[in-house]
């Protein structure tokens, strides 16, 4: 997304090593065409199921929706790198997680619970998502070292400003060549809902599906090491809504 490399690159540490303790709040209308189906139930080949959230309850305001999925949602607390406040921006209503693009503040956090989202070794990662509005600005779901070692991996996906097409960014493992990546185009809008997943096998492969078909498969810069999935939205852009219908994640077991 727009201004993500000058800005996440430069407060990366600050942000994510935070501790957990953000207190969201949103606000919107009814996304158009949210699913009924939910995210998928059971295993998926070396894939255990670990975590699924439907976001059914309607979660308002003032700490109502962190204190609502606490098991499976942690924010960046309210004011991380002077740019992140999930606790203004975000809101469940109407089976969605909404993340309210204001043009001013920004919105992060990691999927999971707070013991275990720190300890995905390889996995499978899902999210159904859709944004309104919010030209300029963009969404960045990723997979991110533990470490906060940008050379320990970074995967990306989707990734792009939400008047442009989500992409795939699999970066660069060298060290001081990070910035470099393996991109792919996935052709969809984020003006429609769509389901991206990763797959991730360590030391052999990250697969990048798009509706349940796989898109691309890449088999270097592949991490070995802890990660957590999590996602960030700018403080900038125009006004809009990123909308999250469900999340699932997966262990890998060899």
């Amino acid at each position: 997304m727009q201004k993500r490399s000058s800005t996440r690159v430069a407060i990366v540490a600050v942000l994510l090593t935070a501790t957990l303790v953000a207190v969201p709040l949103g606000q919107g209308t009814a996304p158009a065409e949210a699913a009924a189906a939910g995210a998928p139930v059971g295993n998926v080949g070396k894939f255990k199921q670990r975590v699924i959230e439907n976001f059914t309850t309607a979660a308002a305001a003032k700490g109502k929706f962190q204190k609502t999925y606490a098991k499976n949602w942690q924010p960046y607390p309210d004011g991380t790198g002077g740019m992140y406040f999930s606790g203004t921006q975000i809101s469940g209503h109407d089976g969605v997680m909404d993340v309210l693009l204001d043009g001013k503040k920004g919105a992060a956090g990691t999927f999971g619970t707070a013991q275990d989202a720190w300890t995905h070794v390889g996995g499978k990662f899902t999210v159904r998502a859709r944004a309104t509005g919010g030209d300029g600005n963009g969404a960045a779901f990723m997979l991110w070292p533990n470490s906060n070692r940008w050379a320990d991996g970074e995967i990306d996906y989707p990734e792009a400003n939400f008047e442009q097409s989500p992409m795939v960014f699999q970066h660069s493992m060298t060290p001081g060549q990070e910035v470099n990546a393996t991109s792919h185009w996935t052709g969809v809008s984020w003006r429609t809902w769509h389901t991206y997943s990763i797959e991730w096998i360590p030391k052999k492969s990250v697969t990048y599906l798009l509706d349940g078909k796989v898109i691309k498969t890449i088999t270097r810069d592949v991490p070995t090491t802890g990660h957590r999935y999590m996602f960030q939205v700018g403080n900038w852009g125009a006004k809009g809504h990123l909308y999250i219908d469900w999340f699932t994640t997966y262990d890998y077991v060899k």
